[in-house]
């Protein structure tokens, strides 16, 4: 039964990570994806993989202390930092690591994401936050992105990348989406020097009807 749950999300973890370098959302060896198996492993991207072309057999089981327990894989250097979500948020099944061109440029400077121009953008997002920057594989960067997901879904890594969570791949991917396109659409209305952001009673509205 292990085995099977292991490859069923080893395929799981290898697709999402193809369709989200196909979609223009990380870089060849950039990004990594995670799938929490049960409450003691989960699957996650290895080191050195080509994101565009990854298999099932290059994706590593790793215990939740830390253990490989695929030795013909290289462990992601953000296991760390996966393994720190998960364990300071039980809900979280999924998590979806990104350096998305547009989301990232928000992460290296001091502006803010708009997610009150569109209404997809503020139910599916909220409000982003960002965590402060660490030296990427580092214990602090682990620790500091942990924190941040104690109060958002979606979180921008200072000078880094971004990052989604949620109860499954489709839903912590689609969020990494969403936040690109509101990063865009931020930029878009900047450069036009006009907007039409929801209202507060708008906001409201959602907020009653969504979250």
């Amino acid at each position: 039964m292990h085995k099977e749950a292991y490859l069923k999300s080893k395929k799981e973890v290898a697709k999402w990570m193809r369709r989200l370098y196909k979609k223009g959302l990380t870089t060849s060896l950039g990004g990594n994806i995670s799938l929490r198996i049960d409450d003691n492993h989960i699957a996650i991207t290895a080191s050195e993989t080509d994101k565009g072309r990854i298999k099932a057999s290059e994706i590593a089981i790793v215990a939740m202390d830390g253990q490989l327990l695929d030795s013909s894989n290289r462990v992601s250097m953000e296991t760390g930092m996966h393994l720190a979500i998960y364990n300071e948020r039980p809900d979280v099944k999924a998590i979806v690591h990104a350096h998305a061109p547009m989301g990232s440029l928000f992460a290296a400077t001091n502006q803010t994401i708009n997610t009150t121009l569109l209404a997809e953008a503020y139910t599916i997002i909220g409000y982003p936050q960002k965590a402060d920057y660490a030296a990427p594989g580092s214990d602090e960067l682990a620790a500091n992105v942990a924190k941040v997901s104690q109060n958002t879904n979606v979180i921008l890594m200072e000078n880094h990348g971004v990052l989604a969570v949620g109860v499954s791949l489709l839903q912590a991917f689609d969020r990494i989406e969403v936040l690109e396109n509101a990063a865009k659409m931020t930029c878009l209305t900047t450069l036009l020097n006009d907007k039409c952001a929801l209202s507060e009673n708008q906001l409201a509205e959602l907020k009653s009807l969504f979250l």
